[in-house]
Order: C-alpha cells, then sequence, then structure tokens
C-alpha cells in the first residue's frame, strides 16, 4: 500500500470520528454490546424455479403480443434460439406479477412531472400498469393505422413499428411509445440472460452464447489455463439448495 493512501486512509478515519462526536444526539453515550447477536436473519426458504405453465398476470391476448415484440427482438438465428423459446415471455409474466410489476422499488407517490433524459421515465405506474396500458394502446393503434393487430404484421412492419416507437414516433393514447419501447427491449435482455429459476435462459442459451459461467463458485481448474478458450458449462442456481 502507498503512503499516500495510508494517509488519505487515516484522514478518513479522523473526519469520520470527529464528525461523529459532533452530530452525536446530548445525553447519548457510546455502549459496547459483548456477547449473543443485535440482528438476527429471518428464515429464508430457498427459491423456488418459475413454473412455466403457470401464467401470473398476463392475459392471452397480451402474451401474444409480447411474444410477437420479443421474438422481432431477439429472434431466431445461428446464434440461438429467439427469445419466446428462451422463456422471456413467461419470464416477464412472472416478474410483472410481483413486486417488480408492483414497482415498489420506485416512489410512485406524486406529483408527477416531467424530467430530464438524464433522469428517465418519470411516471406514477409501475412495470406492470405500464405494460397493461401500454399493450391495449399498441393495439388500438395497430387496428386503426395498420387494420391488423401487431402479431398479425408482417415481420417487416413490426420491424419498422418498433423502429418508430423506439424514435417516439408512435402517437399513443397516453403512454410514451418509447418508454414502452425501453421498457419491453429491458425486459426481454434481462429475460434472456437471467438464471434460468426465474423462467428465462432456456437451457442457459444466453449465457452459452457469450460464454458466461453462471453462478459457478469454483475455478480452480481453470485458473492455469492461460491464453487458452475455456469450454466451460454454465450452471444455474437451480439445484444449489
Amino acid at each position: 500500500m502507498k503512503r499516500r493512501s495510508v494517509l488519505k486512509a487515516g484522514l478518513v478515519l479522523v473526519a469520520t470520528s470527529a464528525l461523529a462526536a459532533v452530530y452525536r444526539p446530548a445525553g447519548a453515550a457510546l455502549r459496547v454490546f459483548n456477547g449473543g447477536n443485535r440482528w438476527h436473519a429471518k428464515e429464508t426458504l430457498p427459491p423456488v424455479p418459475v413454473d412455466a405453465s403457470q401464467r401470473m398476470f398476463l392475459t392471452d391476448k397480451e402474451f401474444a403480443q409480447i411474444k410477437a415484440i420479443f421474438d422481432r427482438l431477439i429472434p431466431a438465428d445461428d446464434l440461438s434460439m429467439s427469445a419466446s423459446e428462451a422463456g422471456c415471455v413467461v419470464f416477464v409474466d412472472h416478474q410483472l406479477a410481483g413486486d417488480y410489476g408492483k414497482g415498489t422499488w420506485r416512489y410512485l407517490t406524486g406529483p408527477e412531472q416531467k424530467g430530464t433524459v438524464s433522469q428517465g421515465d418519470q411516471s406514477l405506474d409501475g412495470p406492470a400498469d405500464l405494460y397493461r396500458k401500454g399493450l391495449a394502446e399498441l393495439d388500438d393503434y395497430c387496428q386503426r393505422e395498420l387494420n391488423a393487430p401487431f402479431e398479425a404484421l408482417s415481420a417487416d412492419q413490426q420491424d419498422t413499428l418498433l423502429e418508430h416507437m423506439e424514435a417516439g414516433h408512435v402517437a399513443l393514447a397516453s403512454v410514451p411509445s418509447q418508454v414502452l419501447f425501453k421498457q419491453m427491449l429491458a425486459n426481454v435482455q434481462e429475460g434472456f440472460f437471467a438464471d434460468p429459476l426465474y423462467g428465462g435462459n432456456k437451457d442457459m442459451v444466453g449465457w452459452k452464447m457469450i460464454g458466461f459461467p453462471g453462478s459457478r463458485y469454483d475455478y480452480r481448474d481453470y485458473v492455469e489455463q492461460r491464453g487458452q478458450k475455456l469450454e466451460i458449462t454454465p450452471v444455474s442456481i437451480i439445484g444449489r439448495f
């Protein structure tokens, strides 16, 4: 460790101690805890793999819409299967049914104000509400402008519409098309590369495509193989518990 780093660390420690003394409430005293545990972790259950046969949030219509959209964002090719074949729609269906879909990780109490580009989406809708409203409005748009639902359009029509949504050039009733597109693009990517435990990345297809080893914890058999292509079989969380 360099002398400069040691000095910086020491100064931070001194400053922190001084601040703690200054801002300590009147009458407060330091206490030393000896023995026992001050904090007890709650009992947790092992994660349960998603059951692909169980529909959790999406209607049949919404499922068909998302399948068509996702398969244009990640189509089947020489590198991998399509998004729906990899379970990405199932992944999203289960995510939208839980805390993620409800937006419990976001501040959803008003007032609602339009933010800057760097601040991202400022709406008071969680992902589940965004999908529900956005997909309905997208279907209305397709029926009105293209005389067919999105899932019935040709591949070229679908690609063109998605490109226009990405650019924010599709006027939906209330949901900004660019916001809906970004949400779906992020979720299909998450489903394709998440642990198979969550319903997507079937047979670890996404990991195999990019050479990601998954939740493997022991690399002792590989650390000395320098300058070589490592054919490491990915490992899922499934079966770890």
